[in-house]
């Protein structure tokens, strides 16, 4: 057998496996793609019911409360983990961290007050 049917062998095996797929993706994506797509669901999605009281002076209010008092909790929490993660990604990254500060004195330089 030739070097180039013996380097096409695994694409081709990939491609008759993958069937119905469109010429356009490669083997690996025909390979590793999931059956069907996850549905979206929002881990902290507002609990909105129809029917209860929002307004003033309603059931609602405490429960209004608590929701706002987590919300800020867990944004204060995925601030924290933001800034640790742009922190290390500087420390490991030190030219990238360098050319950022450049570019903001730059920007800082060209600004019109």
């Amino acid at each position: 057998m030739p070097e180039s049917e013996r380097e096409s062998e695994p694409a081709n095996a990939a491609r008759s496996k993958a069937g119905d797929e469109s010429a356009g993706r490669s083997a690996y994506e025909a390979e590793n793609r999931p059956e069907h797509a996850p549905a979206y669901e929002p881990e902290h999605a507002p609990a909105c019911q129809p029917g209860a009281a929002s307004g003033p002076g309603g059931a609602g209010d405490t429960d209004d409360q608590e929701s706002a008092a987590d919300r800020r909790r867990r944004r204060a929490q995925f601030l924290r983990e933001l800034n640790e993660a742009k922190e290390l990604r500087d420390r490991v990254q030190p030219r990238r961290a360098k050319v950022a500060r450049l570019r903001q004195a730059m920007r800082m330089r060209t600004f019109r007050w």
